[in-house]
């Protein structure tokens, strides 16, 4: 037998063992089920949850019900396969088997209301986008031309805090993210940053700041650092964050001596 015969009897008879959060409902209890499935080269965890869906049977033998989460690009750029992998919140697109422990742990981001299995709700994450008004306000202006240019240095930095995908993960991360606070989190902090940068978007700056100077904002961050080290798309949240408690208090000051609409 070839050496290359060799080693594709060896990689056909390895197996993944996952062991994986059931809930079937929203309301029932959660449970663990175990997986065995045959090893290929290069799987994902995604791949792996595939394999286990077309052929949902347990490591006992038993027939059950295909695993749901939650999936769409898979080249982290949607944010939606964000699960808890042997503890760690990220993406399970980008995990790679190869660099797993086994058995390999698969788990809901408990930050946010499971649905089913590896299923959750991020609807939080996106009303505190429309709280904190996400977006660039052009209605009405693209007969006028283009817009104000950006500064190719401011450009450059701010291009990185676009990179959100609005995943969950730094929330999943950040201790002060829980059912004690109202907290909205890092990446909608990263975001007020991101928003008020642009020289459109500062028109509602003032808006903006007042937001998370109020309950669930800027005061609720603990300074854990977690989220910086979770984010799958390396965004400088940190940065943010100071910056952003560096404008609060600007702000704070404005409002106190009756100046908070000042002109920039």
């Amino acid at each position: 037998m070839t050496k290359v015969s060799e080693q594709q009897t060896a990689t056909a008879n390895k197996t993944v063992v996952f062991e994986i959060q059931r809930q079937d409902t929203a309301t029932s209890s959660p449970y663990m089920e175990k997986f065995e499935i045959p090893y290929r080269p290069n799987m994902n965890v995604i791949s792996a949850l595939m394999e286990i869906r077309r052929n949902p049977v347990n490591a006992k033998g038993e027939k059950t019900t295909p695993v749901n989460w939650d999936m769409n690009c898979l080249e982290e750029v949607c944010g939606a396969c964000s699960m808890v992998i042997n503890g760690r919140p990220r993406q399970s697109c980008t995990a790679l088997v190869d660099q797993l422990t086994q058995p390999i742990r698969l788990e809901p981001m408990r930050t946010f209301p499971v649905v089913r299995d590896l299923v959750v709700d991020r609807e939080f994450m996106f009303d505190s986008l429309k709280r904190i008004k996400a977006w660039v306000p052009i209605d009405g202006t693209y007969d006028l031309g283009e817009g104000p240019r950006m500064p190719e240095r401011k450009r450059q930095w701010a291009y990185e805090l676009s990179k959100c995908m609005t995943c969950g993960v730094c929330l999943e991360a950040c201790p002060n993210v829980n059912d004690k606070t109202n907290f909205m989190g890092p990446a909608l902090m990263s975001q007020v940053r991101l928003f008020n940068t642009h020289p459109t978007g500062s028109m509602n700056k003032d808006e903006r700041l007042a937001t998370v100077m109020a309950d669930g904002g800027i005061t609720e961050c603990g300074n854990s650092q977690n989220c910086v080290v979770a984010c799958p798309k390396g965004i400088p949240l940190t940065t943010s964050i100071g910056a952003i408690g560096r404008a609060t208090t600007i702000q704070m000051f404005k409002n106190f001596f009756g100046s908070d609409h000042q002109v920039d």
